[in-house]
């Protein structure tokens, strides 16, 4: 099972859009895929709830019962785990990386978003996971992007090629339920979130089923 945690510091900056996108794609390729919102505000299970009976599934959780979560999740065949977290709780981040394969860390290109890059920096170094700095809401013109990029990047911190624009169908399928790729296809935001996707380098599902077959 391969586990990507969504973590940030500071609000707003886009982990439950990227979540809920990131999940769905994850199905749509073939993956068996569990969301688990340990946000209390539960975003973004309010967001899956609307599918039905759709994929992905969706649970909420205590930050404190993740790792019972992500286990009962391993033992369900769930080949792909996405974990939104809540903004400004270190706690709650620590955990969710700490069971993570991988960290996903939005970043608006603006000053106080860097000014909360340091606190994700280090929540991963301690738990000691690769995380992957994503810049959101990227404007196309503008040396906002790339003075954000750079200044991550000085912090021996890896950047996404990728980068998710100011985009309405990010948004307004979320009242379905439903994401970009599934209702604008032929889009920016939906080739965006394959882009991102592929860019996780998240094994085959043929190599997470062999890796869980696999005796211990």
């Amino acid at each position: 099972m391969f586990t990507v945690a969504l973590c940030c510091s500071k609000g707003g900056a886009g982990k439950t859009t990227m979540a809920v996108h990131l999940a769905v794609e994850g199905d749509r390729r073939g993956y068996k895929t569990m969301l688990i919102d340990i946000d209390t505000q539960a975003s973004a299970a309010k967001i899956m709830d609307r599918r039905g009976d759709a994929p992905p599934d969706v649970t909420t959780e205590a930050a404190g019962r993740l790792e019972k979560a992500i286990q009962a999740a391993k033992a369900q065949g769930y080949e792909l785990v996405v974990v939104d977290t809540a903004p400004q709780a270190d706690r709650a981040a620590a955990q969710a990386a700490r069971i993570a394969n991988l960290v996903v860390a939005p970043v608006q290109p603006s000053i106080v978003d860097l000014d909360a890059v340091d606190a994700t920096v280090d929540i991963c170094k301690l738990a000691g996971v690769p995380v992957l700095f994503v810049l959101n809401r990227a404007l196309p013109q503008g040396q906002e992007v790339a003075g954000t990029e750079e200044a991550i990047r000085k912090r021996g911190m890896p950047v996404a090629k990728v980068r998710w624009g100011e985009r309405k169908a990010f948004k307004y399928p979320f009242m379905r339920g439903l994401t970009a790729q599934e209702v604008e296809p032929d889009s920016k935001a939906a080739s965006e979130v394959a882009a991102l996707f592929d860019a996780l380098n998240i094994p085959s599902c043929a190599q997470v089923r062999m890796k869980a077959s696999a005796p211990a």
